[in-house]
């Protein structure tokens, strides 16, 4: 089934013979299905980790300052996240505020990313749908316009981040050094945003701010504990165990991974590590029948709890420039080893998955409870089995560890950077409770 017949089923679900109303009730799904369409442009577009939490972040946000304008219960951004600007209240009547946060999030979308005008089919197709189910046509056009101003003054704050200077800074070029990140095969891709932790943070006081303790030195003595990192990380890849590879397959999540099919390298079908947890973030809410208004937050700190995590794991990534498991196994141990998962194009320490994941985690325990049992079925539609989780914290591990497995990390960037994770996630939290206290004893951890 579709995308768009998958969304249809849902309207119908959701009106049904009702008769018409002027404010329709939307639900956790078609937050989740707009995501989803992102998702899907990002996979045509290969866009990177970092910059598709960006634009996650700034999607989900315009929805959601739609939402906090007309719910009390939802806070307003403003005096919350880094410089975010006092948005004000469309002059516009009779709109419906949920449909217009939708609209927010795909118009913001549609100008963000690089393919972004391919959601115009999915905007037109999902305004056909609201007609067909008795949304009038006033109330259509009065929560489109809604929206356009929204997104209007989303799109300013976004610019304003800074990550458009980012195309002027000088080609990142390897120092060529023992111990340090080079471009790996298959693809031996350029890094990826090294200058990431320029642009700023949604909560951050600083990138550095949660800097992680120094990577295990760079040694070839075998007696070092750097080698013994990498026999560790060599023998788990030469005798992989079954169980190990699923995990390993299930969190790979890497847009720049490409297969050989004999006469040339194509590139996999691959969603990033955040639109895995805003997969989650979909599944979870379905599950626990949160309204509207708190899906559209909790997706919003998830996207904003992936991008600060992204910012601060850059930072130390390209500070410590740590060679990659499959560069220095196969100088220093063994030229034919290869991991089991492609390597993605940028430094070692810290392990992204492991900080993002754990970011994620916290932010899903917070509004939905520890404990929290769910299957994952976000990879399906690429061709991975759903798993099961007792908890978010349960899948982040998994998604941390599974970078040994894979043979991409080594354990002290797994371990180090789900405490940096952690730490995020309870900051952006904290943030957006006001909890003055816990913020400054976050800052010490």
């Amino acid at each position: 089934m579709t995308n768009f017949l998958k969304f249809l089923v849902a309207l119908t679900f959701l009106f049904g013979c009702a008769p018409k109303q002027a404010e329709p009730q939307f639900k956790s799904q078609q937050i989740s299905q707009v995501l989803a369409e992102m998702t899907d442009i990002m996979v045509h577009d290969v866009t990177n980790p970092p910059l598709a939490a960006r634009f996650f972040s700034y999607a989900c946000l315009a929805g959601y300052e739609v939402v906090a304008q007309n719910d009390s219960a939802s806070p307003n951004m403003h005096g919350i996240l880094n410089k975010y600007p006092q948005i004000e209240k469309p002059a516009v009547t009779g709109y419906s505020y949920q449909l217009s946060a939708l609209l927010a999030m795909m118009e913001t979308a549609k100008k963000m990313q690089p393919s972004g005008t391919l959601l115009d089919k999915y905007e037109q197709q999902f305004l056909y749908s609201c007609r067909q189910q008795g949304i009038s046509e006033e109330v259509i056009t009065a929560s489109l316009n809604y929206a356009q101003a929204i997104s209007k003054n989303m799109l300013a704050y976004a610019k304003a981040d800074k990550y458009n200077r980012i195309s002027n800074y000088p080609r990142y070029t390897p120092s060529n050094q023992d111990g340090t990140w080079y471009p790996t095969p298959p693809g031996y891709f350029a890094p990826v945003e090294p200058y990431f932790n320029t642009i700023r943070s949604f909560t951050l006081d600083t990138c550095v701010q949660f800097k992680p303790a120094p990577p295990v030195a760079f040694s070839t003595d075998k007696t070092s504990a750097f080698f013994k990192l990498m026999q560790e990380c060599y023998q788990e890849g030469v005798d992989l165990p079954k169980d190990h590879r699923e995990v390993a397959a299930f969190w790979d999540c890497n847009p720049f991974a490409l297969q050989d099919n004999g006469h040339m390298l194509v590139g996999m079908k691959k969603i990033s590590p955040g639109a895995h947890w805003l997969g989650i973030t979909g599944i979870a809410c379905q599950q626990a029948q949160v309204p509207f208004a708190k899906a559209m937050q909790i997706n919003t700190l998830v996207s904003i709890s992936l991008m600060d995590g992204f910012l601060a794991c850059w930072d130390e990534k390209f500070r410590s420039n740590r060679i990659r498991p499959e560069t220095a196994i196969r100088k220093y141990i063994d030229p034919q080893w290869k991991p089991l998962l492609q390597t993605p194009p940028f430094p070692e320490y810290l392990s992204g998955h492991s900080t993002i994941s754990s970011a994620a985690a916290v932010v899903l325990t917070h509004y939905l409870g520890d404990n929290f049992k769910y299957i994952d079925t976000v990879e399906v539609r690429f061709g991975l089995p759903a798993r099961e989780f007792k908890s978010f914290q349960q899948a982040a591990d998994e998604a941390g560890i599974s970078r040994f497995y894979g043979g991409i990390h080594f354990r002290d960037a797994i371990d180090n950077g789900r405490l940096q994770g952690l730490q995020v996630g309870e900051w952006v939290v904290n943030k957006v409770n006001k909890k003055p206290g816990t913020l400054a004893a976050a800052k010490t951890k």
